[in-house]
């Protein structure tokens, strides 16, 4: 077996799929002919491209059909040996297949090349008079593009159906047959010590070897690992979460483009899934919401959650609105399976012990540490944080804290000064809202109307009408410090 490697990252959308060379082939408008080399032998192509270079190796990547019409060979068939060690040399740049153009240097694809060809197992496609290299090599893309998208199709509908795998009753078992089914292989859940708590498919014969390699990465630490067994299959393993030992093996029979995609999603879902399978927090925090709802209040509930200190994160991807699944994954990534999805903000509930960081591809506003009395105003300063992150254009910005001055009034009373002052804004929470923005990007119009995403007239007008409604100077620097205080504690 070879020596386990780090897989690189967990794509988002798989990469480009090769096509067959018969489907190259089946191309009828194209007039190709295969005339030497090995038939169906499963010949895929990564690309194509036109060279007359004599030694080509050193401009191949690998996978591709070699489009020339033999401008580099001598007379009409050229010695040999010069035919044998230019198909070598492309054979060893790994270069898929030869497309030989019989015009405009050649009426005949020479015969030394044929047998050249025959010899190093390369296939070798005749390509008429009537057809240019362009148009083979932008068939090649076409197909190419033709099997992107059917394999985005299969993974959109792959993680659509374990979404709803992870739904279900018996989650866990749900998503592992969902998996082992879209990949066609096996998958195997394997617990803290190693030992196998669930598994679907059907058996590869590489068990021992899946095992070895999830035992591997739970030592090593790296997040994804990929082997290949004695018997020629694909092995992958995913730790689940931080430091927790679960780790996710699956055995690719035939692996496709899309399967690490579709793999890496299942890795999510699992790592929520067990994650509350070894806290017991799956219904604990069944059993929290019900006594909320019931009107339990909150410190008496934090208890179920597993903490007794809190930050409240709020989040925005920085491309199109999140989905349950980036949701999901943003949460497992800050530790916490405590998700709410609203139509454009992930709020996340995060155990004080797990310091919230940046995460790629999204804009994180963090509250202070907290306890559950005060979750409601942390989730205050969080949307504050964020509202300020996006207007700034910041990756994650963090909650302040109280200041000096508010250590120095009760909070009944500044709550109370709050009320009687901010009261001619009462009927208006827009206002209210657009104040504490404007007075928390220091009276910036642009900035805060990014933040409230309305224009920056509307803020304009919404300003001048507060000051209007609290007979105030918003220009006066005290005004404004008195507002603020106001603001944060009303």
């Amino acid at each position: 077996m070879e020596e386990a490697h780090i897989m690189s990252g967990q794509p988002s959308v798989p990469p480009t799929p090769a096509v067959p060379l018969s489907a190259l082939l089946a191309r009828e408008d194209l007039a190709l002919r295969q005339i030497a080399g090995p038939a169906d032998v499963g010949t895929v192509l990564h690309g194509a491209h036109a060279s007359e270079m004599a030694d080509p190796y050193p401009y191949l990547l690998g996978g591709e059909l070699l489009l020339t019409a033999g401008v580099h060979f001598a007379g009409e068939d050229g010695p040999a040996g010069r035919f044998d060690d230019y198909v070598g040399r492309i054979v060893a740049a790994g270069g898929a297949a030869l497309g030989f153009g019989v015009a405009p240097v050649h009426d005949t694809v020479p015969r030394a090349l044929v047998e050249a060809c025959d010899a190093h197992g390369l296939p070798l496609i005749e390509v008429a008079p009537r057809t240019t290299f362009a148009a083979v090599a932008r068939a090649v893309w076409q197909l190419m593009e033709r099997a992107r998208t059917a394999e985005l199709r299969r993974v959109t509908e792959a993680q659509q159906s374990l979404a709803a795998a992870a739904s279900r009753p018996d989650p866990v078992p749900s998503v592992l047959r969902q998996l082992a089914r879209r990949v066609g292989g096996r998958a195997v859940l394997y617990g803290p010590e190693g030992a196998q708590i669930a598994a679907a498919g059907s058996p590869t014969g590489a068990e021992d070897a899946l095992a070895g390699l999830a035992r591997r990465l739970a030592s090593r630490g790296p997040s994804t690992a990929g082997d290949t067994a004695a018997s020629g299959v694909r092995l992958a393993a995913y730790a689940l979460g931080a430091g927790r030992g679960f780790v996710l093996g699956v055995a690719f029979a035939r692996r496709e483009a899309g399967d690490h995609a579709i793999a890496s999603v299942a890795a999510v879902l699992l790592t929520l899934l067990t994650g509350a399978r070894q806290t017991g927090s799956g219904a604990a925090r069944s059993s929290a919401l019900v006594r909320m709802l019931l009107g339990g209040a909150p410190e008496d509930v934090a208890a179920l959650l597993g903490g007794e200190r809190w930050t409240v994160v709020h989040a925005r991807p920085e491309a199109a609105e999140p989905g349950p699944v980036a949701a999901s994954a943003l949460g497992a990534a800050l530790g916490s399976p405590l998700v709410d999805l609203a139509s454009d903000v992930v709020r996340v509930l995060v155990p004080a012990e797990r310091e919230p960081g940046p995460q790629p591809g999204w804009t994180i506003g963090v509250s202070a540490v907290v306890e559950p009395s005060q979750w409601p105003l942390a989730d205050t300063q969080a949307a504050l944080a964020l509202a300020r992150a996006l207007a700034t254009r910041t990756a994650l910005v963090r909650h302040g804290g109280r200041t000096a001055l508010a250590g120095l009034v009760p909070p009944g009373e500044a709550a109370e000064h709050a009320r009687a002052l901010l009261a001619p804004l009462a009927a208006s929470p827009a206002l209210a809202e657009t104040l504490r923005a404007w007075l928390s990007l220091h009276g910036s119009w642009d900035r805060t109307a990014v933040a409230l995403s309305v224009h920056r007239n509307t803020v304009r007008q919404r300003i001048a009408r507060c000051a209007v409604l609290l007979d105030a100077d918003l220009d006066d620097a005290d005004v404004r410090m008195e507002l603020w205080f106001a603001l944060k504690h009303r």
